[in-house]
């Protein structure tokens, strides 16, 4: 089959591109600061092609992350193609990794969708929700499959979306292990991994942290950019135990696994999250999880954390608490734990999300 334009090559790249059986947006797998979606973005692109070198892929951008994408070490991973505009794709099926579609470029496609917390809470501006919005009913609208990450979030793409469950295949993420044996001595350190924003529950955090006596320290370890952070900011500047706790901004992953390291509880009482891979991260590092008893979380921390109601901070005190005082309960958690997290792999992920694929291609 004919190959595509050279006018969409990059320069000194084969010109020919051909048919290929699966086209991925790889858009999101471009991040200087990588997010959740960025770390499902390359588990997906990489893992695909290497669990199954006999089909063809290609990787799309838009144009912000075009030029910055990196030829793919996989030879079975043809040329970069721009997104949306596009000629009519040689696909038999376009993957939206991101509940993002502007037209269908391929014969079949599908959308993972993450989350759907901007439509369900003040998480984010009016002008935001509105664009988030119609953005999610189109790629809903658009897509002949749906994978949701959660049974939590497949109920919300059902309700919120009005998409019939006969469409929507739920694929779980998988889980950051750590890349040797972990060693080192805990600290009496409770960490939080995530930006500082409302629907992360940082304020009522703080102030369940301060509760806890020294030598307990709270450590923050996100980008301090997210909505209605400068309130959040105030707030533990204001701290009666500030000198206690620390705001690292955005650290990379090297620098986090030392955190992992020498937390001795991991404290996550988000209000609104579609997965929660923070979570089982800080399982797969054997700490103990306090959580949220809400969205998705419930699901994913079900039997392995202390589930709270996040809109109460006595209750995140408490567990919290009963962390610190009682060593028998975070033994325990983190046993539980680590059967927890034998349940997600990022190749179970791949290969769940490939039998989506055959599902529609044959």
């Amino acid at each position: 089959m004919a190959g595509w334009p050279c006018k969409t090559r990059v320069p000194g790249w084969p010109c020919k591109i051909g048919y290929v059986r699966f086209a991925l947006d790889a858009t999101y797998s471009i991040d200087s600061q990588p997010s959740g979606i960025a770390v499902y973005s390359n588990h997906l692109l990489d893992g695909l092609a290497a669990a199954y070198p006999q089909e063809k892929f290609i990787h799309c951008y838009r144009p912000k992350q075009y030029w910055r994408a990196r030829r793919s070490a996989f030879s079975n991973v043809s040329n970069r193609i721009l997104l949306p505009a596009l000629p009519t794709f040689h696909a038999d099926l376009f993957h939206a990794l991101n509940q993002r579609i502007e037209k269908r470029p391929a014969r079949h496609v599908v959308a993972t969708f993450h989350d759907l917390f901007v439509m369900t809470g003040e998480y984010s501006s009016p002008e935001f929700r509105a664009r988030f919005t119609e953005q999610a009913r189109r790629a809903a609208d658009r897509a002949d499959l749906i994978i949701a990450v959660s049974e939590f979030t497949a109920r919300q793409v059902s309700e919120l979306l009005t998409v019939e469950p006969a469409r929507i295949r739920v694929v779980p993420h998988g889980v950051q292990m750590p890349p040797g044996p972990l060693q080192g001595r805990r600290e009496p350190l409770i960490l939080f991994v995530g930006a500082i924003q409302a629907r992360k529950n940082v304020t009522r955090l703080v102030e369940a942290f301060e509760t806890l006596p020294p030598p307990w320290r709270l450590v923050l370890a996100g980008a301090p950019n997210g909505f209605k952070a400068a309130e959040i900011l105030a707030r533990i500047h204001e701290s009666s135990s500030r000198e206690r706790i620390e705001v690292t901004g955005y650290i990379a992953q090297e620098s986090l696994n030392r955190l992992l390291s020498r937390a001795s509880i991991f404290a996550f009482p988000s209000l609104d999250e579609g997965f929660g891979m923070p979570v089982l991260d800080a399982m797969a590092w054997e700490i103990p999880v306090v959580t949220a008893d809400a969205s998705a979380l419930r699901e994913i921390g079900s039997g392995a954390a202390l589930l709270v109601d996040p809109h109460s901070v006595a209750a995140i005190a408490e567990a919290l608490r009963r962390l610190a005082e009682q060593e028998w309960l975070r033994v325990e958690m983190i046993r539980a734990g680590k059967v927890k997290v034998k349940e997600f792999s990022w190749q179970q992920a791949v290969d769940k999300t490939y039998a989506v694929y055959k599902e529609l291609t044959g």
